[in-house]
């Protein structure tokens, strides 16, 4: 059996639930040894981290608070201690907040941690990343469809959109080392973003089958497998882009 991430590494944030969970899970399926950030759920992590050990993965746990200053130089310390040496091929950069709040109703200091959490974090995480990275490394954002539709959540929407234009931005000045910076936008996905379908709310799943050209609300593993397919050399000749993995979400009135 081959293994296509074989010999890389990969550092993956917000990792412990949900889409972050489902993308170490992967990439150690591929080969990868898989650095687990997570924030602060120590149960989830470790199950996460027990889970592809059991699959005969390789990973290590990666404990940080990105809201915090100075944790991103905690987490590094963990970092290049796990991988003893090695340089990190892949950052893919999935943790964020999603608090479901009104422009009128956000406080600076929300609005400040929003901010640290979904668009500082990243961009510092990359700057310390870059120097561990070889050419020819992978870095994959994970944005959200709300940069393309409106919802009342305008600071999460903003961050969003922020990364999408980092996204761009690295692409262009990252080629002369074949780094390659792509983004992925999920649509509505089973995490603990989205409690209603997460609880499989029978209405809320039926509404968002409704507005998706496929059918379904989106599973971890979909976005887990775009994340799986940028991370490969079968994505070598592809940066710079924003690719939309949402089921056909919003595509238009369903016909019969």
């Amino acid at each position: 059996m081959q293994y296509p991430l074989q010999g890389k590494t990969a550092l993956v944030t917000g990792a412990s639930r949900g889409i972050g969970r489902a993308i170490v899970q992967r990439l150690a399926a591929d080969g990868a040894l898989v650095a687990i950030h997570y924030g602060g759920n120590d149960a989830a992590a470790n199950e996460t981290l027990k889970g592809i050990e059991q699959e005969g993965g390789q990973a290590f746990l990666l404990k940080a608070e990105l809201r915090v200053h100075g944790n991103i130089d905690t987490m590094f310390s963990q970092l290049e201690k796990g991988l003893t040496g090695r340089p990190l091929d892949i950052l893919v950069n999935n943790a964020a907040v999603a608090p479901q709040v009104s422009p009128d109703q956000t406080t600076p200091e929300e609005f400040d941690r929003i901010f640290a959490i979904n668009v500082r974090a990243p961009f510092f995480i990359i700057q310390r990343v870059l120097p561990l990275m070889p050419d020819g490394g992978r870095i994959i954002n994970i944005s959200s469809g709300v940069t393309w539709f409106a919802t009342p959540a305008t600071a999460y929407s903003m961050t969003k959109g922020a990364l999408n234009v980092l996204g761009r931005s690295l692409a262009n000045s990252l080629g002369s080392r074949n780094i390659t910076v792509n983004t992925i936008s999920p649509g509505i996905t089973d995490t603990d973003m989205n409690p209603s379908i997460r609880d499989k709310d029978a209405k809320a799943v039926e509404r968002v089958a409704g507005m998706t050209a496929l059918g379904r609300p989106g599973c971890p593993a979909d976005i887990a497998d775009a994340v799986a397919f940028f991370a490969s050399d079968d994505a070598r000749w592809i940066t710079g882009q924003t690719l939309d993995v949402n089921g056909g979400l919003f595509l238009g009135p369903r016909g019969e």
